[in-house]
Parts: structure tokens; sequence; C-alpha cells
């Protein structure tokens, strides 16, 4: 790969620059989620019964793209510290493909229900699949290591 042997390679398999990407990579993925997991149990009418979905999504929308930012960046650092192992990697191919789909999910028929005044059946329909999908980005993350 391109910055495997570079100078700018050589720095990001720094001793140090691995943790320190890897836990900002984890801690953003548990605000990102964290918060849209907010707004799944409140359109599944679990917590938080004082706001609606919409509030909530208007409240939390800022530190999920927070997250989300800083998910990608610390990512693309992760990857770029070993890309000959992590290119091939089926579970990493798994995550990213979950993770292009969960956003997209989230930003458009996620948002626009939440948004919306929707029976409870297709609320909870919603935010199932929200967090199902999430769930996926976790777990192709996890078995990164496995695979």
């Amino acid at each position: 790969m391109l910055l495997q042997g570079s100078p700018i390679g050589d720095a990001l398999s720094a001793d140090w620059i691995f943790p320190t990407a890897e836990c900002f990579h984890i801690s953003a993925f548990a605000l990102s989620i964290g918060t849209i997991a907010l707004v799944d149990l409140r359109m599944m009418g679990m917590g938080l019964r004082r706001y609606s979905a919409a509030q909530m999504i208007g409240d939390t929308e800022p530190w999920t793209l927070l997250g989300l930012l800083i998910v990608v960046f610390s990512g693309l650092v992760l990857f770029a510290s070993q890309p000959r192992i992590y290119y091939p990697n089926p579970a990493l191919r798994f995550k990213i493909a979950a993770l292009v789909v969960a956003i997209l999910y989230n930003f458009t028929i996620h948002r626009k229900l939440a948004l919306s005044d929707v029976s409870l059946m297709t609320s909870r329909l919603a935010a199932g699949v929200s967090m199902l999908l999430w769930l996926s980005v976790v777990s192709g993350g996890l078995f990164i290591a496995f695979v």
C-alpha cells in the first residue's frame, strides 16, 4: 500500500499512535451510537418521555455528527497504520459497508420518521432497524481482530 514504508506510514505505526487513535475511535463510537440510541429508545416509547423524538434529534445531532467525524478520522488513522493487514480483512469490509448503510439510514429514513408524527408501530420498526444496523457496525469492528 502507498503509506506502508513511507515516513507517514512509519509515523502512524509509532507505539503510541495506534492506541491513542483506538481510544478516540471507540470513545467517539460510544458518543455517536449512544446519542442515536437515545433517539431510538424514545422512538420505541421508552425513556425520556418528556421529550419527543424530534426534540431529541435536535439536541443530540451535533454530538452525533461530532462523534461520527472523529470515528471516520480515527478509523483512517488506524487503517493507515497497517493497510496491508486491514485491507484484505473481510470483517473490516463488513464494518465499512454496515457503517455506510447505517449512516445513510440514520440521516434519511430514520431522521424523517423521527421528525414526523407516525404510528408507534412504524416508529418502533424504524428504531429497531437503526439499532440492528449500529449493532452490525460494532460487531464488524469487534471481529476485525479475530478474522
